[in-house]
This record gives C-alpha cells, sequence and structure tokens, in this order.
C-alpha cells in the first residue's frame, strides 16, 4: 500500500465515524431502538445494509475462489434477487401485522414456544458453524494476504487481523446498535461495489478481455461429461453441482436465508412501514445481482490470469486478494481494501446484532420478564462475546473439512436449511398446519442436518459399506438436502393430521387469507406501479444471465 492508498482508507474510515457518532448522540436506550433502530429505517437504509450484511468475508475470499476453482457453479445462490423480492412482496406483510422481534417470535405465534426456543437455538448454531467462524477466518486470510505481513511481536498475522477485525467492529456495534449498522451501511455499500468493479475492469483489462476470460475457461472440463467452467447447469453426474440438486436445493438454501433467517429479515423488521421495507428488499434485490460479476468473474479472471502466467495463485481462496495485491494502481488498492473492510465490518456487525437479539429476546427475556430495558441491552452484549468466542474455536475444524470456503459454507447451510424452510412455508401458507407438526418438523430437520454434518467432520475414515455412511453421507449434498427438506413436509402433514389445529383466532395474520380488510387495503397502499416495474426488472436481468450461461 502506497501513501495515497493509505489516505484513501483513512478518509474511509473517518467516514465510518462520522456516522458512528452522528448515531450514537441520537440516545438508543431502549431494546426496539439497540435491536431495531426504533423500527424507523428508510429503504435507502434496509436495502444498503441487506447487500452489506450479505456480501462478507465469505464472498471476498470464498465466492471468488469459487470462481477460480469451479466456475460458474456457484453463481446460483447469487441469482436470488427474485427470492428477496419474495420476502418484500409476501412476508413483509405478514412479520409487519405480526408485530415481532425476531424469527423466533414468529414461530411462537404461529406454533409453539417450544418451535421458538429450537429456532433460537439453531440460528446461533448456524451464526457460530458459518458465519462468525467463516467471516473472522476470511478476514485474516485477505488482510495477510494484502498487506504482506506474515508475523508480528510473534504471532501469526493471521489471527492479530481476525481478531482486531472483531474488537473493532464489536465497538461499533456495541455503542450504536441496529441504528449504527443500517447507516454505515449506506457508506459501505457503494464503496464496496466501487472498488470491487475497479478488480473486475482492470482484471479483464490486463487478460485482454472478456472473450479471453471465455475462452480460457470454456476450455477446463470440471466432470466427466465435459461439462466446464462457463456452464452454469451441469450434468446430473456432476459429483458437486448436479443440475438435478443445485436448483431447488439452492433455493431452498435461499428461502430459508432470504426470507426467514434473523441474520437478514432484522432488516426489513427495522422499516418505519411496509413500504419503506419492500423497497428496502427491491434495493436489495437489485444489488443482489452484482456479486457474480464483481467476486465470481474476478475469481474466473484470476484462474486465466494464472493460467497465462500473469499472477501466481497459491490457491483459489485467494483469488481476490492476489488480484488487488497485483493488478490495482496507487490510491485504487485503498478504496477496494476500504471495500474488503465494509464487507467484513457490516457482516459481523450484522451478525453481532442478530445474535444479540436472538439470545436477548428469545431467552433471557423469557427466563427474567422483569429485566429493566439497560439490563437486556447489556445480556445481548455479552452474549455476542460468547458466539464469537465459540465461532473463533470451530475455525479449526472448519479448515480441516478442506473445502474451498464458499462450497464449506454452502454445505452447512444446506444442513441448517430444510427444516426451517419447511416449517415456514406450512406455516403461512395454510391454517391446518398444526403447533406440535410445527415443532416436531423443526427438530426433525434440525437433528438429520446435524448428523450428517457430525458424521463429516468425525468420520472420515468410516467403511462405505457402514449403513451410517449409506444413510448420512453417500448422497450428494444437494440431493440430501432436498430429500430432507420434502421429509418434513410429509413428516409435518401426517403429524397434522393427528394433532390438534390452532385456533384461527390465535393465529390470525399469520397465515394466507387471514388479513382483515383493513389490513389488506394498508398492504396495498404500501407498494406502486414503480415497485412492480423495478421488481420485473430484477426478474428479468435474472433470466437474461441463465440464458447466456446455460
Amino acid at each position: 500500500m502506497g501513501t495515497l492508498d493509505w489516505i484513501v482508507l483513512g478518509l474511509f474510515c473517518l467516514g465510518l465515524v462520522g456516522i458512528i457518532i452522528w448515531v450514537t448522540r441520537r440516545k438508543s436506550e431502549t431494546t426496539t431502538d439497540y435491536f431495531l433502530a426504533g423500527r424507523d429505517a428508510t429503504w435507502l437504509a434496509i436495502g444498503s445494509s441487506i447487500f452489506a450484511s450479505n456480501i462478507g468475508s465469505e464472498h471476498l475470499v470464498g465466492l471468488a475462489g469459487a470462481g477460480a476453482s469451479s466456475g460458474m457453479a456457484m453463481a446460483h445462490w447469487e441469482m436470488h434477487g427474485w427470492i428477496i423480492l419474495i420476502l418484500g412482496w409476501f412476508f413483509v406483510p405478514f412479520y409487519s401485522r405480526s408485530g415481532v422481534f425476531t424469527m423466533p417470535e414468529f414461530l411462537e405465534k404461529r406454533y409453539t414456544k417450544g418451535s421458538r426456543s429450537v429456532l433460537s437455538i439453531i440460528s446461533l448454531v448456524s451464526y457460530i458453524f458459518t458465519k462468525v467462524a467463516v467471516t473472522v477466518y476470511a478476514g485474516g486470510i485477505v488482510f495477510k494476504q494484502v498487506f504482506g505481513i506474515e508475523s508480528m511481536f510473534g504471532v501469526d498475522f493471521f489471527w492479530i487481523s481476525a481478531v482486531g477485525l472483531v474488537v473493532l467492529t464489536g465497538i461499533y456495534t456495541t455503542v450504536g446498535g441496529m441504528k449504527a449498522i443500517l447507516w454505515t451501511s449506506v457508506l459501505q455499500a457503494p464503496v464496496l461495489l466501487i472498488g470491487s468493479l475497479a478488480v473486475l475492469v482492470l482484471g479483464l483489462i490486463k487478460l485482454g478481455g472478456w472473450s479471453e476470460m471465455m475462452e480460457i475457461c470454456r476450455a477446463v472440463p470440471v466432470n466427466a461429461d465435459g461439462d466446464t467452467m462457463t456452464q452454469l447447469i451441469r450434468s446430473a453426474n456432476d459429483p458437486e453441482y448436479p443440475w438435478t440438486g443445485v436448483i431447488l436445493g439452492s433455493a431452498i438454501i435461499g428461502f430459508w436465508y432470504w426470507c426467514t433467517d434473523q441474520f437478514i429479515v432484522q432488516r426489513v423488521l427495522s422499516g418505519r412501514n411496509q413500504k419503506e421495507s419492500r423497497r428496502g428488499a427491491i434495493l436489495g434485490a437489485s444489488f443482489k445481482l452484482t456479486p457474480v460479476f464483481i467476486f465470481l468473474i474476478p475469481g474466473m479472471i484470476a484462474y486465466a490470469l494464472n493460467y497465462k502466467g500473469i499472477i501466481t495463485l497459491p490457491n483459489s481462496d485467494s483469488a481476490f486478494s492476489v488480484l488487488v495485491k497485483e493488478l490495482l494502481p496507487i490510491g485504487f488498492k485503498g478504496l477496494v481494501v476500504g471495500g474488503i473492510l465494509a464487507a467484513l465490518m457490516s457482516s459481523l456487525a450484522s451478525l453481532f446484532n442478530s445474535s444479540a437479539t436472538l439470545f436477548t429476546v428469545d431467552f433471557y427475556e423469557k427466563f427474567k420478564p422483569k429485566a429493566s430495558e439497560r439490563e437486556l441491552v447489556r445480556v445481548g452484549r455479552i452474549a455476542t462475546v460468547v458466539v464469537v468466542v465459540l465461532g473463533v474455536l470451530w475455525i479449526p475444524v472448519m479448515k480441516g473439512l478442506g473445502k474451498v470456503l464458499y462450497a464449506y459454507l454452502q454445505d452447512v447451510q444446506s444442513l441448517l436449511a430444510p427444516g426451517i424452510a419447511a416449517v415456514f412455508l406450512l406455516g403461512i401458507a395454510s391454517k391446518w398446519t398444526t403447533p406440535k407438526a410445527g415443532f416436531i418438523g423443526l427438530l426433525t430437520g434440525f437433528i438429520l442436518g446435524m448428523t450428517r454434518l457430525a458424521f463429516k467432520v468425525f468420520g472420515a475414515g468410516m467403511s462405505h459399506d457402514s449403513i451410517f455412511y449409506t444413510l448420512f453421507l453417500k448422497l450428494n449434498w444437494l440431493h440430501y438436502e432436498i430429500l430432507l427438506f420434502f421429509l418434513v413436509i410429509i413428516l409435518m402433514v401426517v403429524v397434522s393430521a393427528f394433532t390438534e389445529k390452532a385456533d384461527p383466532a390465535a393465529i390470525r395474520g399469520l397465515y394466507v387469507g387471514s388479513a382483515t380488510a383493513e389490513e389488506k387495503a394498508v398492504t396495498r397502499a404500501s407498494w406502486t406501479n414503480l415497485d412492480l416495474v423495478l421488481s420485473g426488472l430484477v426478474i428479468a436481468v435474472i433470466v437474461a444471465f441463465y440464458a447466456y450461461f446455460w
């Protein structure tokens, strides 16, 4: 990094500090202020936060690494703007009417208190296994490679940068709460986009253009059937990404993540009304069209540059940071490092706040209902520290699985998503889904998912003739996910046929067709034809993308 790079990075950091000071001067003394920004967020803050929270180190390191190792295979997960539109158009009215703080709280209203507790536990476990571990691990990798420092004070710089990132982000999240997260995202999102676009453009120029990248990557077979890195839809015999699994499998993960996970949904819950929340989701869906171009394709560019001998790529997950280090001119490097810092901090900050919200609202407040607002906020901060420590301890296990980072992330999420997605889908779709069915479906999906993860981590020497290998490891990860999803749905339908139905009055407004005429009028008044047109444009871009890379 040159002097100009440090100046650019310093200006970015000063901008963040200014926003945080502005936010913290506006007192956040209640849980509504701290966890949901006073439910007064606008569409710009919501949409920017959805994007900045999602674009973490798993994209900077993992998605670029996936592009360098397998090409377009992971692009399905990045074309989920249409699912964010489902969040805005379909789920926002339900969540708005329920008035909940958390997704587990929504399940309690629709099903039982037990369902709420189970989902809270699942969510916290998922944050430890995926978001904390992946973000901290990848952050350490990026800064070690970009700054070129191996060690400091006798300690591997990986751990210094990773822990430093956690502490820095934790400070402003703890002080400013959800408002700090939302408004810093307004600065972080454009910096991230501009910096990443610079990597894309300069990488293509250095390589010799788009056609050169496509020609090199099109010549690289990825399976025995002759599919190449540039193909989005691959043979049913592909060992990792068969089309029979990737289409529905990625959608199940996407539905869980974008429509039911506290980490994302908390942003639309912060909206001042349905109009702002929906438009924030539309903006987030628009932003979601970019990661393929600013992260995955740069990974393919890195592969092609390495193939031509222009750069040296030590491993797939180093693709993005090597491009930053080798290709960017003075000034741009500082901007891109600022974008990297923005992505890591925003993702971690959102995680911290979501973890605090889940533990405080779904556990501590139930245990101690008379706790003061100040005490609840303090407990949430302590819970965040515990989640982060556990996530850091999981990093060595995660590294031992030997997968490209983004593939690891989606693999673990494929084991968490099916049960949750099925329970939310059936709960909102029909009033006939019973409380016990929701609880049993959620628990079954989680147990079967974690059983496979346990065998993957601890069953390395298991015989392929073993019944446990056949049941839990033999099946392709996407096929296992789809099977688990439909297994939970069938189980819930059967249980619902033999257990007591919920009182329709108690769950009014929480399932399709139960809203009052007044509530329907409020929802109808919250959107215009412009919202429809913008949503249609998002879908049109997705269709065009699939047509080009088919």
